[in-house]
């Protein structure tokens, strides 16, 4: 369950702006928000703590509005909303409009306005390794991104010995499976993921073949896509039982929004199968 906490036009005075008068004269900016909040307990138990202090949520806003110098609203809007997310954990999204009246477009108009929403999502990855001190590696990628100030709730499973997948001849693999949450789209966490992985010495040589870390995105929220920069779901999930054993760790009943059954499901499936190819010991 979701519930919302709205705050309309916040008043504040901003120097916002392209041209250098909004830089030195400044003016009126008025912001609003929609927080996304589980508000379930404290409806039970009328408490403050239970709730967003949106008196703080308000005055947080105010002071970044008017603080800092942005040429475009939309980074004003990005900024607040990072600002949010991070200072105020109970707030799972936001969504953050930033009106400028009397914007200098040369046009009459009462206001220019910019709307956003951002949020945390909830990611599975897979991680393994076959090259180096494959444990440490991982655990060392796991701490970069857990260190990464737009991640939170870090989760590393177990970390498994599994048999190579696809080229045989090859060391044995270290695998194992991440959660996190992050404000992060998803394009941006492979960026991400992608520099990890070219600090801990990762070289593309040959398909499926030896690593010293490889760190795929499995599932961003429910999200499906065929960009081929990144499919989402990852398509190779329901074949491998090296990354099928630790989701299952973390959580069995995680649904494959493909499939629609959970990857402890997939799992007892692929072991069925005649073509099932096992890298588990």
């Amino acid at each position: 369950m979701t519930d919302t906490i709205s705050i309309q036009d916040l008043e504040c005075f901003g120097y916002h702006g392209v041209l250098g008068e909004e830089k030195k004269l400044g003016q009126k900016f008025l912001i609003s928000l929609d927080l996304s909040v589980d508000l379930s307990r404290a409806t039970e138990t009328d408490r403050c703590e239970d709730t967003v202090d949106y008196s703080a949520v308000c005055a947080q806003v105010k002071q970044l509005t008017e603080t800092n110098v942005y040429d475009l609203i939309e980074t004003l809007a990005g900024e607040i909303a990072k600002h949010i997310l991070f200072q105020f954990s109970m707030v799972t999204s936001v969504t953050v409009t930033v009106k400028k009246p009397w914007a200098p477009i040369m046009c009459s108009v009462k206001t220019v306005a910019v709307t956003i929403t951002r949020g945390w999502h909830k990611v599975y990855l897979g991680v393994g390794s076959n090259i180096g001190d494959s444990k440490e590696i991982i655990q060392k990628a796991a701490d970069l991104l857990s260190g990464h100030k737009a991640i939170r709730n870090l989760k590393l499973t177990s970390l498994i010995s599994t048999k190579p997948y696809g080229v045989k001849e090859q060391p044995d693999f270290v695998n194992g499976a991440i959660y996190l949450e992050t404000i992060l789209p998803p394009n941006a966490l492979l960026r991400l993921t992608s520099s990890i992985e070219k600090e801990m010495g990762r070289e593309r040589k040959q398909h499926w073949g030896p690593r010293t870390l490889d760190l795929d995105i499995l599932f961003f929220d429910d999200q499906i896509s065929d960009d081929p920069l990144l499919i989402l779901p990852h398509p190779e999930i329901a074949k491998r039982d090296f990354v099928l054993a630790p989701l299952t760790e973390l959580n069995p009943h995680l649904i494959h929004p493909v499939y629609r059954k959970t990857v402890s499901e997939l799992l007892e499936e692929l072991k069925k199968k005649a073509s099932y190819e096992k890298t588990l010991s």
